[in-house]
C-alpha cells in the first residue's frame, strides 16, 4: 500500500517500538540494537520523503483544500457532552519543512553516535533513548490538536532530560540535567495554561479549528493576547529565550551528538514551529506579537555577546543557537512566516554540522577548551573543511546556506523598523567576529596543548560521513528559496511557495539590504582574524583581553543564573522557611500535638470519675436523667 501523509502516525509508532525493544532487549541483541535504531532513522528518514512527494502531487491539484488528504484522525476520549478529544494528525508545509529536517538531522545523529559512542557501557540505552526522543519529536510537528501536542511536548522534554543527563554519575551533567528539565517546567507551565484558556472558550483542541474561531471572533481580543502569551511562554522555555535561555548553554554536559539534535534541529526549534503554527492568531495579536519581536530581539544580542568569550567549544555553539533562534522569532514577529522556517531550514544544517564537527575535535583530542587547542587544521582535514564550512554559513557568508535565511531576515526587519534593524545587524557582526574565533583557536595556530595535538587524528569514516553530508546541505539549503530550484521538486516559487501553499509569500533580493548585510559578516571575519592571527594566533587566546570588566560580565552571563538563584535562595526558600515555621509551630504543635495533649489532659480529669463505688454512679444517673429532662422541657 502506497504510504500518503494520512499515514503519519508511522512516525511515531516505528521509533516508540523500537525503543520499547532496544531499551528491553539491547543487551541480547547483535551490536546492542544501534543498527535497529539506524533502520527506523532510514525508515522515518524515507516515510519524510514519501511525505513531501505526496504534498507535491497534491499541492499541484488545482482542487487541493488542506484537510482532504493530509488529515487523520480517530477517536481518543469522549466524555458525552462535555470533552471530546481526537489522536489526529495534520501534514502540512510547515509540517513537510520539520519532517525533512527532523528525520535527516535525526539519522545523521544516530550514524555519527555509532562511531562517538563506541564502547559506551550504556550503550544500548543511548540509542533507545535517541528513538524515544525521535518518536516524540515527530509526534510534536505532525499533531492536530494541541493536548496531544503537549503530551509530546512533555515527551521531548523528558527524552532531552535523560540524554543531557546522560553521565548523571557526573554531578555537573546531573546538575545540568535537572537545570534544563526545571527551567523549561517554568515554559510548559504556562503553555499548558495557554492551552486550557483557549479550550475553554472554543471546547476544541483542533488547532485549525481554533484558528478559524479566532479569525470569527469567537475569542475576546484581551482574553485571546493573555493565552497566546502563556502560549508564547512556553516557546520561549522549549526554544531557550531570554530570560528562561540559561538552561541550554549547561545542556552541553550530555554527548556531544544529543547537543547537535536537541539544539540543531530538534528540541529547540520546537518553540519556533509552535509560535509558526499559532502565527495566523498572533498576527491578529499586535501586542503579543511585538512581544515575540522584542524577546526575540533581545535573545539575539545578548546570547552572541556571551558567544563572544565562551572557552569551552560546545558552549560557544550553544550560544550561537541560541542567538540564532532569536533570528527566528524576530522573523515571527515581523510576521515572515517564510523568513523565519527558511532559516529554521537552513540553520539545522549547518548548526548540526558544527556540533557534530566540534564532538569530532574532541573525540579525536579529549579536549574542548578552545584555549587549549590549535593547529588541527592538518591532522583533521576533514573535519577542518567541514566545520569552517558550518561557521562561515553561520556567519552569513555567501552563497552558503545561512547568508540567504539571514539576508531575508535582515530584510524584513528593515521595512518593519530601522532600529530592530540595526540591532540585527550587530547580533550578524557579532556572530562573524566568534564564529572566525572558534575556527582560528580550533583549526590555526600553534598547538596549545601537546598532548592533546599528538593524539588528534581524523574521524573514522561512520563519523565523516555525516559531516560530508550536512556540509553539503549547509552549502545547497539556500538555494531552495529560488524558484529554478523549486521547479525542480515542483514548486514553482521554490521554498516560500511550499510555506504558504497556493498563497507564497515571495522571496525577493534587496540590494541593498544584501550589500549591507554581506558587508557586515565580512567586516566581522576580518576582524576576527586579525585580533585572533596575530603572532601566529599566540595572541588574544581571550576575547576582550582589553577589557576585563566587560569579559567578566559576559563569561557570567550577566549574572542572571546568581539572579535567578538569589531569588531561588531569598524568595522561594524564603517562603519555604515560613511555611516549614507553620508547619512546625502551628500544624505540628498547636494543632496536632496540642490537641492531643488536651485530650490526654481531659481523659486524666475524667478517669478520677470511676470510684467504683455505687452510689456515685447512681448520682450520676440520677444527674444524666434531670439533664435530659430539663432539654425536653426547654425544647417544648
Amino acid at each position: 500500500m502506497p504510504i500518503d501523509m494520512q499515514q503519519a502516525w508511522l512516525l511515531t509508532v516505528i521509533p516508540l517500538f523500537v525503543f520499547v525493544v532496544v531499551s528491553l532487549f539491547g543487551k541480547r541483541i547483535p551490536r546492542q540494537g544501534d543498527w535497529i535504531v539506524a533502520l527506523a532513522g532510514f525508515a522515518c528518514f524515507a516515510i519524510s520523503i514519501m511525505f513531501i512527494i505526496d504534498f507535491q502531487s497534491y499541492f499541484q491539484n488545482s482542487d487541493f483544500q488542506p484537510g482532504n488528504n493530509n488529515q487523520y484522525s480517530f477517536e481518543w476520549i469522549n466524555i458525552p457532552n462535555y470533552l471530546l478529544i481526537e489522536y489526529s494528525t495534520f501534514v502540512d508545509a510547515i509540517t513537510i519543512v520539520m519532517l525533512f529536517v527532523v528525520s535527516l538531522v535525526g539519522l545523521m545523529v544516530i550514524l555519527y553516535s555509532i562511531g562517538y559512542m563506541h564502547g559506551e557501557p550504556r550503550y544500548n540505552w543511548y540509542f533507545s533513548l535517541l528513538a524515544f526522543f525521535l518518536a516524540a519529536m515527530f509526534t510534536l510537528v505532525t499533531t492536530g490538536n494541541l493536548l496531544q501536542l503537549y503530551l509530546a511536548w512533555e515527551g521531548v522534554g523528558l527524552g532531552s532530560y535523560l540524554l543531557i543527563g546522560f553521565y548523571w554519575e557526573r554531578q555537573s551533567a546531573a546538575e545540568a540535567a535537572k537545570k534544563a528539565f526545571i527551567t523549561t517546567r517554568i515554559g510548559d507551565v504556562g503553555l499548558l495554561i495557554g492551552i486550557i484558556m483557549l479550550w475553554r472558550v472554543s471546547g476544541t483542541f483542533d488547532i485549525q479549528e481554533i484558528i478559524y474561531l479566532a479569525k470569527d471572533a469567537a475569542f475576546s481580543t484581551t482574553y485571546l493576547t493573555v493565552a497566546m502569551i502563556f502560549l508564547f511562554l512556553g516557546a520561549v522555555g522549549k526554544s531557550a529565550q531570554f530570560p528562561l535561555h540559561v538552561w541550554l548553554p549547561d545542556a552541553m554536559e550530555g554527548p556531544t551528538p544529543v547537543s547537535a539534535l536537541i539544539h540543531a534541529a530538534t528540541m529547540v526549534v520546537a518553540g519556533v514551529y509552535l509560535v509558526a503554527r499559532m502565527l495566523p492568531i498572533y498576527e491578529m495579536l499586535p501586542i503579543a506579537q511585538n512581544l515575540i519581536l522584542i524577546i526575540g530581539l533581545i535573545t539575539a544580542l545578548l546570547a552572541a555577546t556571551m558567544g563572544l568569550v565562551a572557552q569551552d567549544i560546545k558552549k560557544v555553539l550553544a550560544y550561537s543557537t541560541v542567538s540564532q533562534l532569536g533570528y527566528m522569532f524576530v522573523a515571527l514577529g515581523v510576521g515572515s512566516l517564510t523568513a523565519a522556517m527558511f532559516h529554521l531550514f537552513t540553520h539545522a544544517f549547518f548548526k548540526a554540522l558544527l556540533f557534530l564537527g566540534s564532538g569530532s575535535v574532541i573525540h579525536a583530542t579529549h579536549q574542548q577548551e578552545v584555549s587549549k587547542l590549535g593547529g588541527l587544521k592538518n591532522k583533521m582535514p576533514i573535519t577542518f573543511l567541514t566545520f569552517a564550512i558550518g561557521a562561515l554559513s553561520l556567519a552569513g557568508i555567501p552563497p552558503l546556506a545561512g547568508f540567504w535565511s539571514k539576508d531575508e531576515i535582515l530584510l524584513y526587519t528593515s521595512e518593519f523598523g530601522t532600529v530592530f534593524y540595526i540591532l540585527l545587524l550587530m547580533a550578524a557582526l557579532l556572530t562573524a567576529i566568534y564564529s572566525t574565533r572558534l575556527v582560528i583557536l580550533t583549526f590555526f595556530g600553534a598547538p596549545k596543548d601537546q598532548e592533546a595535538y599528538e593524539h588528534a587524528h581524523e574521524s573514522p569514516k561512520i563519523m565523516s560521513v555525516p559531516l560530508m553530508i550536512l556540509a553539503f546541505f549547509a552549502v545547497t539549503s539556500g538555494f531552495f528559496v529560488f524558484s529554478f530550484v523549486g521547479r525542480l521538486f515542483g514548486f514553482e516559487g521554490g521554498f516560500p511557495e511550499i510555506v504558504y501553499l497556493k498563497y507564497p509569500h515571495s522571496f525577493h533580493v534587496e540590494l541593498s539590504t544584501m550589500l549591507v548585510a554581506i558587508s557586515v559578516s565580512c567586516f566581522g571575519l576580518i576582524l576576527g582574524y586579525f585580533y585572533w592571527m596575530q603572532n601566529n594566533g599566540k595572541r588574544a587566546i581571550a576575547a576582550l583581553d582589553w577589557a576585563p570588566e566587560v569579559r567578566k560580565l559576559l563569561l557570567n552571563g550577566y549574572y542572571i543564573d546568581n539572579l535567578y538563584q538569589n531569588i531561588i535562595n531569598k524568595l522561594i526558600l524564603g517562603a519555604a522557611s515560613i511555611i516549614a515555621w507553620f508547619d512546625d509551630k502551628v500544624v505540628n504543635r498547636s494543632g496536632i500535638d496540642g490537641s492531643a495533649q488536651i485530650l490526654n489532659y481531659v481523659g486524666y480529669r475524667l478517669k478520677f470519675l470511676q470510684t467504683g463505688k455505687i452510689p456515685n454512679y447512681v448520682m450520676m444517673m440520677a444527674l444524666g436523667i434531670l439533664l435530659f429532662c430539663l432539654v425536653l422541657l426547654t425544647n417544648n
